[in-house]
Formats: C-alpha cells, sequence, structure tokens
C-alpha cells in the first residue's frame, strides 16, 4: 500500500484552516487519518483544528480515504452504522446515527488471535451481523425492504479504535476518523433467528469470561433493520448501493468496553450461539 504522508499534516490544519481551500483541507486531514492508522500515532481532535467544520466536511474526510485505499487493492467487505444507542447519540450531542466502512482485511472470525498492537485503544462492541442477499439502492428504501434483503444474521464484535487522540471526539471527529472503525469479527454458522424477532434477542458482552454488559437488539435504534434501511437511503442520496453479499453491522447491543493484550471478548447470544476473540 502507498504509505500516506506523515510529516506536517497536523502543523497544515492548525495553520490553514481558514485560508485554503476547502477541497485541500480535505485531503490533508485525510493524509493525516491515513498517516496515524499506519504509524498509530494519534493526532488531536479535527473539531478544534478546522474552522466550522461540517459533517458533510467529515464524511468527504472519510471518503476520500475509502478511495485512497480502494486505489491501493483493498477490497471493500461491508458497511457498519454506528451511533445507534441512545445513550450514545446523547454523549455526542447527536440525534443521529453515522457509518463507515471495513475491508476484506480488517474482518476476522471465532478464536482469531488479533494483535492489540494494530491498533491505538481498541475497545469491543457486541453486534448482529448481516449479510445481505440482495442490493439494495435507495433512497426509499422501507424497512421491510430492508428485511427482507438480510439473508443471513450473525454473532458479531466490533473492534473500534480512534485515530483521534484519547477518545476525544465528537460527531465530526468521529465520521472523519471512518466512525473510529477499526477491525471486525463474526461468526462463520448463521443464527437461527427470525428478522421479526431480532428487537428481543438478548447478548452479553464477556471479556475473559466474565459479563461487563448486556443488552437486548432493541437498543439498537429500537429496531436492528431500522439502521439497515437508513444506511441504505443515505448512502443511495450518494448514488452508492448496498451491495449483495456485503456484511453489514447496525450498530452496538451495550456500550462499548476496553479490550488489552492478552484478553478475550465473547458476544454470547445464549441459546442462539456465540462469538469468542482473542487480543494477542
Amino acid at each position: 500500500m502507498t504509505q500516506a504522508p506523515q510529516a506536517g499534516a497536523a502543523d497544515w490544519a492548525s495553520n490553514h484552516s481558514s485560508q485554503a481551500p476547502r477541497s485541500e483541507l480535505i485531503k490533508r486531514l485525510a493524509s493525516e487519518l491515513l498517516a496515524a492508522t499506519e504509524t498509530r500515532d494519534p493526532v488531536p481532535p479535527l473539531r478544534d483544528r478546522v474552522l466550522e467544520m461540517t459533517l458533510e466536511d467529515a464524511y468527504q474526510v472519510q471518503d476520500a480515504q475509502l478511495q485512497h485505499h480502494v486505489a491501493n487493492g483493498r477490497v471493500l467487505a461491508g458497511r457498519k452504522v454506528g451511533l445507534t444507542s441512545l445513550a450514545m447519540q446523547q454523549q455526542l450531542g447527536v440525534d443521529s446515527p453515522d457509518f463507515g466502512y471495513f475491508f476484506a482485511d480488517m474482518v476476522h472470525h471465532e478464536d482469531a488471535s488479533i494483535p492489540a498492537g494494530n491498533f491505538i485503544s481498541p475497545k469491543v462492541e457486541p453486534e448482529f451481523g448481516f449479510v445481505l442477499k440482495e442490493t439494495l439502492s435507495g433512497p426509499g428504501v422501507t424497512r421491510e425492504q430492508a428485511a427482507a434483503a438480510i439473508g443471513e444474521v450473525y454473532a458479531a464484535i466490533e473492534i473500534i479504535d480512534s485515530r483521534v487522540a484519547d477518545w476525544n471526539i465528537k460527531l465530526v471527529d468521529t465520521v472523519a476518523d471512518n466512525a473510529s472503525c477499526g477491525a471486525i469479527a463474526v461468526g462463520t454458522t448463521p443464527l437461527e433467528v427470525a428478522i421479526e424477532d431480532l428487537a428481543d434477542v438478548e447478548c452479553s458482552l464477556l471479556i475473559d469470561g466474565k459479563i461487563v454488559a448486556s443488552g437486548k437488539g432493541e437498543a439498537v435504534m429500537g429496531d436492528p433493520v431500522a439502521p439497515l434501511a437508513w444506511l441504505a437511503n443515505v448512502l443511495g442520496e450518494q448514488g452508492v448501493a448496498l451491495e449483495a453479499g456485503q456484511l453489514i453491522l447496525p450498530g452496538s447491543f451495550t456500550g462499548a468496553v476496553p479490550v488489552e493484550q492478552n484478553t478475550s471478548a465473547t458476544a454470547d447470544f445464549g441459546a442462539l450461539g456465540s462469538l469468542t476473540i482473542n487480543f494477542s
């Protein structure tokens, strides 16, 4: 992969945010975050260094990184929706979710050994993983159409990470930073659950075998299918479809919990199954 520019990006952003053309600033911020991903050296909050940074600006920074990775041969595997719980929205002072992407080389499976050093400050969230059997093209996708497009439902864990120092983020910071996506883990055996029952499913997050958080599917926007329809419609307005075969993570059952080297994380769906990953 071509390495992103690393020198001077933070200084440039702080010194030129009000004078530079917006398009040039977007490119520089994307390069800064790309460099932070490579070096594990986090950057200061973007919102403090960009004059009146908007949500549109933040998504442009995110997309610039996506295009960089795709141009260098990485394969898009799916999308994630974040900030789907009321608690997280209140924490960041927002009233809607956000979204990001992940590549095939970011996806792990049951009992994976994942180097903790791949991340800056990782946390884990238990989620569903939806594999689409049909393409969803918004805008105008209904909840019913989204539900019908889900082929299989899997246990999943999102490893979130922040290239912004100390998790000092607001909405524009996390959006620009690919919705704080670090990696994905997904089971290999589908959960035997009806789509209409997803909101009632219970899941516990365990660290080293001890329950640290629990929640129900209804914590995900009241209905885990709702974020899928929302995402299809938001991307559809940009001319982007959710393709059949892609993996979509609709949001977490619980708050995020930090993990360290030599620990394990489990998303336990009770009788439906579980997924465990290990940090080496």
